[in-house]
């Protein structure tokens, strides 16, 4: 069993939620592959739109990945349910590819924790939208 832990810890109330999604938040705002990977346990599993991920180590090559093409990425998380271990989460991020051509991504998010507060499991559904850099709203 890993010694690892991310408070606030499962079982989830309103308030610990919001806190973990405002964690969640920052770090993937800070645009550090390093530091947002171990917010998830060693084995996690993710799907990321089609994209299916297995441990830490391809989160964060995935995590460069994605920052490198979604430049001056900015993201907004919000609570949409939770219970005992999970979350579900809407987002919304912002961001332009290296042509100046601006997106904003919407989407949701499945969250399931571990005892230790890390997250096993991340379910992703995106969708991109073309927008002009004056409708930026983040």
């Amino acid at each position: 069993m890993s010694t690892e832990q991310r408070p606030p810890f499962p079982p989830f109330t309103l308030e610990t939620a919001k806190q973990k999604i405002q964690m969640a938040e920052n770090a993937w705002n800070s645009k550090d592959p390093d530091k947002v990977a171990m917010a998830y346990t060693v084995d996690s599993e993710w799907r990321n739109r089609s994209e299916f991920i297995k441990g830490r180590e391809e989160i964060r090559q995935f995590l460069i990945r994605k920052w490198s093409k979604e430049l001056d990425y900015k993201l907004k998380k919000e609570l949409w349910a939770f219970t005992d271990n999970r979350i579900a989460v809407r987002f919304e991020y912002e961001w332009h590819d290296d042509s100046g051509n601006w997106y904003r991504s919407y989407g949701n998010e499945n969250w399931e924790f571990d005892g230790n507060g890390l997250m096993r499991k991340r379910y992703a559904s995106i969708n991109d939208v073309p927008i002009k850099e004056s409708e930026r709203r983040l």
